[in-house]
């Protein structure tokens, strides 16, 4: 009996050993793992730190660079036409600002004004004529405007006023014409070119009314500033016009106009509309800029897809 007693006591010391023991154990594993999941749990942030901080350095040097891509060169002022000139300068704004210059465009309805503002150095450039009229315009008023670059070229078109047939022209019926010197030539010529008159011989770019010799259907040439002619179509048989006024009507050279220069004509390749620029001025910076972005197959192709025939890019 007293050896059961006994072997019951060491029975029972034995398994409060091991459950102590289990525990034990238990409660050591539990204390080293936890630290290990805390230290596993917090490394992706200390390795997410330095990405973030790589992201933050490469997008403050992508700011950069794209900040120093546009970085400002100066502002380009240039005077214009508003049709087509002005729409065509529209679509090298944002061109040009890709390269850093601000471009302003600022529309004039005449053709005085925009070469006096440039001479007055008040305008970098203008953009609305060709060499014949800018030529004439410096010889008659003094001023020192050249050409910067070649740009586009307007074929001059009759296009219908009261009727819409030459053929049915009578003595009396009114043609209106531009009265400045190189554009009335040019109206003139086109006009004897459709056998509505003969000019002198020789005369060319300088013709004027007083050098028809024949006009065999009695008409009444109409001298008017070129932005009035389009205004009296209604009034007159037929009007002979400048590529921009037309389209300003609403005239499409192609579509509307009775006649027009060919562009293989001498016309045409003579009357190219240029960038002007006061003597002095052709080369500097922002004006090659301005000539290249307007010569560019972008602008060429704007003008191709927009004007219908009534603009034609000059090579």
């Amino acid at each position: 009996m007293k050896k059961k007693f006994i072997a019951g006591i060491l029975t029972a010391a034995l398994a409060v050993g091991a459950l102590t023991g289990c525990g034990g154990s238990g409660e050591s594993a539990a204390e080293t793992t936890a630290p290990a999941q805390e230290e596993t749990a917090a490394e992706p942030e200390a390795e997410a730190e330095p990405e973030a901080e790589a992201d933050t350095a490469e997008t403050e040097a992508a700011e950069t660079e794209e900040s120093a891509e546009v970085e400002s060169k100066g502002t380009i002022t240039v005077a214009a036409s508003p049709t087509p000139h002005a729409e065509i300068l529209e679509q090298a704004k944002p061109i040009l600002a890709e390269q850093g210059w601000d471009l302003e465009v600022t529309e004039f309805e005449d053709y005085v004004q925009p070469n006096m503002v440039v001479e007055s150095g008040e305008f970098d450039a203008n953009y609305f004529q060709h060499i014949p009229y800018l030529d004439s315009f410096n010889e008659e008023q003094g001023t020192h405007l050249v050409n910067a670059g070649g740009i586009h070229y307007e074929p001059f078109g009759i296009y219908p006023g009261t009727k819409s047939d030459l053929s049915t022209l009578e003595s009396g019926d009114v043609i209106a014409v531009p009265n400045d010197t190189t554009n009335e030539a040019r109206a003139l010529l086109l006009l004897q070119d459709n056998g509505i008159l003969t000019l002198q011989d020789g005369v060319g770019l300088e013709a004027t009314v007083r050098d028809i010799v024949d006009n065999p259907y009695g008409v009444e040439i109409q001298e008017l500033e070129a932005a009035q002619v389009p205004r009296v179509k209604d009034e007159v048989a037929f009007a002979v016009m400048n590529g921009n006024y037309a389209m300003e009507a609403g005239f499409s050279v192609s579509k509307d106009a009775v006649a027009y220069e060919q562009s293989d004509s001498e016309a045409a390749q003579t009357y190219v509309n240029v960038i002007a620029v006061k003597e002095g001025n052709e080369n500097s910076e922002g004006i090659k800029a301005l000539v290249d972005v307007l010569k560019s197959d972008a602008i060429k192709d704007y003008i191709n897809s927009t004007y219908d025939g009534g603009v034609i890019p000059f090579e």
